[in-house]
C-alpha cells in the first residue's frame, strides 16, 4: 500500500487514528515513504507549538515580581531617621522609606491615601476627620492606632523639640475619636492643609518614654521602626562608628501593598566625588542630587538620566529699603529686561531647568512654562532708563539721574550663597547688568553667615536666592507685608495691599478653580510690580538603572526624598500572566 492511499484513508476516518494504527502504518512503509511521514509529523507538531505559542503570547502580559535588587548612593549621613526631626536630605531618604503617613504623594502633583481608609472636610472647611485602615501594623508588629497619631501632632507641637515640623501644626489642635478615628481641628481654613497629612508617623510605644527633648538624644533615630514600605535588616558603620550603609528589606504589612524589590541598599557618601566615583567603579546602581555639570558627563549604556520637575523658584530678589536705586520701577524692569535666562540655564544648569517669569513654577495654579512676558532685550532696557530721565555718564558708563535733591547712580550690591550653581549665576547677571551700565559689587558668602548676617537681618541690596514654594502652594510667606521680617520668608521686602487680600483670601479657598483665579490675580500683581527678577525652576537629576521599571509615571517631586513615595510600585523582576488576571497582579 502507498503512503498516500494511507493518508487519504485515515482522512476519512470518523476518529483519530490509534497509536497502534500508526505503528502499522509505518510498518508497510517504505524507506521513502517513512521519511516523508516523519518530516509531516514535524512539520504538523512545530505548526501546533507555533500557534499556541503564538496564542498564548497574545493572550499573555508582563507584570511586576517580587524579586531583584538596588543599590542606591546618597550625599550625606543620616542622623536623625525621624520625621519630625530630619533636617537633611539623607535623613528624609530615609524617613520616606521607613515611615508612612495618613496620606502620601502620587508624584504627579497630588496626594493618595496612604495609612488613612478616608477623610472628609466639614463644610467650613475647619475640621478633617480622618479614619485609619483596619489591621495597620508597626514593623515590630504592634497595631497602629489613633492614639499615634495623637501622639505624633503633639510632639512636633511641643516647643521643646524644636522640630522643623512645628510651624505646620500651630493653631491646630487633634482629638481621638476612637482607636480608628482622629479629627484635625483649624482656627480658620487653610486649603493646603492635607499636605501636612503627610508627615511620617511615630510609634508612641517605642517613642513615649523619649518624648520631647530626650528625642533627639534616643537610639531610634538610627534604628527606626515605621510602618512605611521598608524597614531595616542591617547597617554597617565605619570605624568612627559613623553609618555607611543600610541594608533594607519590604514591608510585606504595609499599608498600600508589599514592595516588589527584594532588597533595597542604601550607601551614603561624604561628597559628590566620592558617590561619583562609586558609580563608575559599579558600587552602587542609582543616584541623585548631583550637579548638572557632572550629569552632563556621566554616560553609561546600562543607566536612563531622569529628570523631574521641582516646585522652586530662584530668582534675584530686591530690597528697596536697602538701596533706593532699586525703589525705581523703570530700574527694576531694566535689570529684567537685560537679564538673559536662557543662556543661565544653559550654561550654569546644562539646560536642566525651566525659564521662569512668575513667582510660581511651573503646573502650579496656572503659571506656565512659556517665556510671554519677558523677552531678553539690551536695547529695550536702555530705552527704558532713557525714557525715565536716566542718562549715561560719559567718564564711567554707569547710568545715572539728577532730582531736586540728589544724583541717583545705578549702582548697588548683589549677594548670594557660595553653591557652585548660584556664585556662576551670580557671576553671570553682574556682567550682563554691568553691560547695561549698572555698577555691581558681588559679595559671595558661606550659606551659614548668608542666613545669620545677611538674609535674617535683611542686610542685601538684592539677594540672589531660592525658594521651595511646595506642591500646592501658599505664596503667603513669601509675598504677605506681614512676613517682611525675619523669621517671614518676604526677602523681596515686598508690600501690596492688593497681593495681601488676595494670599488671604486664596488660602482659605479649597476649590482649587477659584484658587487658581486668586493666584492668577496674585502673578500679575507681581509682574506689574516687578519687586524681583526670577530666573528659572531647576529640574532634580536622578540616574537609574535601565533594570529598574515602575518608575516611569514619577514626574514632580517637592524634597528630594519624594521620589521614594512610590517606591512600593517599583520593580527589576517581571512574571506573564494571561491578561484577565493582570489587573489583579497589578
Amino acid at each position: 500500500m502507498s503512503y498516500q492511499k494511507i493518508f487519504s484513508s485515515l482522512k476519512k476516518r470518523a476518529k483519530p487514528p490509534r497509536a497502534m494504527e500508526f505503528v502499522y502504518i509505518l510498518r508497510t512503509l517504505g524507506p521513502k515513504g517513512k521519511i516523508v511521514f516523519f518530516v509531516m509529523a514535524i512539520v504538523f507538531i512545530s505548526s501546533v507549538l507555533a500557534i499556541a505559542w503564538r496564542v498564548n503570547n497574545n493572550f499573555l502580559v508582563e507584570v511586576p515580581a517580587s524579586g531583584g535588587e538596588l543599590t542606591e548612593g546618597i550625599i550625606g549621613t543620616p542622623r536623625f531617621i525621624n520625621p519630625l526631626l530630619a533636617i537633611s536630605d539623607a535623613d528624609r531618604d530615609m524617613v520616606g522609606l521607613i515611615y508612612s503617613g495618613l496620606m502620601r504623594t502620587d508624584n504627579k502633583g497630588g496626594l493618595i491615601l496612604d495609612m488613612a481608609e478616608k477623610y472628609e472636610i466639614s463644610k467650613n472647611g475647619l475640621v478633617y476627620t480622618f479614619t485609619l485602615k483596619p489591621n495597620l501594623v508597626w514593623h515590630d508588629g504592634k497595631p497602629i492606632t489613633s492614639d499615634d497619631i495623637l501622639f505624633t501632632v503633639q510632639q512636633a507641637k511641643d516647643p521643646n523639640l524644636k522640630s522643623p515640623k512645628r510651624a505646620n501644626w500651630e493653631g491646630v489642635d487633634v482629638k481621638k475619636t476612637d482607636a480608628r478615628t482622629v479629627k484635625f481641628i483649624l482656627t480658620k481654613p487653610y486649603a493646603p492643609f492635607l499636605e501636612n497629612t503627610t508627615i511620617g508617623i511615630l510609634p508612641k510605644h517605642i517613642w513615649i518614654n523619649a518624648s520631647s527633648g530626650r528625642m533627639a538624644l534616643s537610639e531610634f533615630n538610627i534604628n527606626p521602626i515605621g510602618s512605611g514600605p521598608y524597614k531595616i535588616k542591617s547597617s554597617n558603620k565605619d570605624s568612627s562608628g559613623i553609618i555607611t550603609s543600610f541594608i533594607l528589606k519590604p514591608n510585606k504589612k504595609f499599608a498600600l501593598g508589599k514592595p516588589n524589590i527584594k532588597k533595597l541598599t542604601l550607601k551614603f557618601y561624604p561628597v559628590e566625588e566620592k558617590i561619583i566615583s562609586a558609580y563608575q567603579n559599579g558600587d552602587i546602581d542609582s543616584m541623585s542630587a548631583i550637579s548638572p555639570q557632572i550629569a552632563g558627563k556621566i554616560k553609561k549604556d546600562s543607566s536612563v538620566l531622569k529628570t523631574l520637575s521641582l516646585p522652586r523658584v530662584f530668582g534675584v530678589f530686591f530690597n528697596q529699603n536697602n538701596a533706593k536705586v532699586l525703589s525705581h520701577k523703570e530700574v527694576r524692569k531694566a535689570l529684567k529686561l537685560a537679564t538673559n535666562k536662557k543662556a543661565i540655564i544653559n550654561k550654569v544648569l546644562r539646560g536642566f531647568g525651566v525659564e521662569l517669569n512668575h513667582p510660581l513654577p511651573p503646573g502650579v495654579f496656572g503659571s506656565s512654562e512659556e517665556n510671554t512676558e519677558n523677552e531678553f532685550s539690551l536695547d529695550g532696557a536702555r530705552e527704558l532708563l532713557k525714557r525715565n530721565g536716566w542718562v549715561i555718564n560719559k567718564e564711567d558708563g554707569i547710568w545715572e539721574k539728577k532730582n531736586k535733591k540728589e544724583k541717583i547712580r545705578l549702582e548697588f550690591s548683589l549677594s548670594t550663597s557660595n553653591v557652585p550653581e548660584l556664585k556662576q549665576a551670580s557671576e553671570m547677571i553682574k556682567l550682563m547688568w554691568e553691560k547695561l551700565g549698572a555698577k555691581i559689587d558681588l559679595k559671595i558668602f558661606e550659606i551659614g553667615d548668608l542666613n545669620k548676617d545677611v538674609i535674617r537681618p535683611r542686610k542685601y541690596d538684592a539677594l540672589l536666592f531660592g525658594e521651595i514654594v511646595g506642591r500646592d502652594p501658599d505664596p503667603f510667606v513669601f509675598w504677605h507685608s506681614s512676613q517682611r521680617n525675619d523669621p517671614g520668608l518676604n526677602i523681596a521686602m515686598y508690600a501690596n495691599m492688593a497681593v495681601d487680600k488676595i494670599l488671604e483670601e486664596a488660602r482659605t479657598i479649597t476649590d482649587k478653580n477659584k484658587r487658581r483665579e486668586k493666584y492668577l490675580q496674585f502673578q500679575k500683581e507681581i509682574t506689574k510690580d516687578t519687586p524681583a527678577v526670577f530666573l528659572y525652576s531647576p529640574r532634580f537629576i536622578y540616574l537609574i538603572p535601565k533594570s529598574l521599571k515602575g518608575i516611569k509615571g514619577i514626574k514632580s517631586i517637592t524634597v528630594p526624598s519624594e521620589r521614594f513615595s512610590q517606591i512600593y510600585k517599583w520593580y527589576i523582576k517581571t512574571d506573564k500572566v494571561w491578561k484577565i488576571f493582570a489587573k489583579k497582579e497589578n
